[in-house]
């Protein structure tokens, strides 16, 4: 080996351990980022989801039919007594 090599082993041996703090800080960082991520994306689909179905069930409607054809003969002949 050079000495040029053997001088940037010893530095790299020397800085050896800063190195792997660094290192291990950027790859705690990138498992954070990626749990925040994924955390995030959970919640945004319960949310879409809870937003959905809450929607659904607003949206169902009772209807109600009546039969007013007794109503409508009685004000007919009320109509008719009255034209008379």
């Amino acid at each position: 080996m050079s000495q040029k090599k053997v001088d940037a082993y010893k530095q790299q041996k020397a800085n050896r351990e800063k190195i792997m703090k660094k290192e291990k800080r950027i790859l705690m960082a990138e498992k954070l980022a990626a749990v925040v991520v994924c955390i995030a994306a959970v919640c945004w689909i319960g949310y879409s989801v809870h937003d959905k179905v809450t929607a659904e069930q607003e949206a169902v409607t009772q209807e109600t039919v009546m039969d007013t054809s007794a109503l409508d003969n009685y004000i007919a002949g009320l109509n008719a007594e009255t034209e008379e």
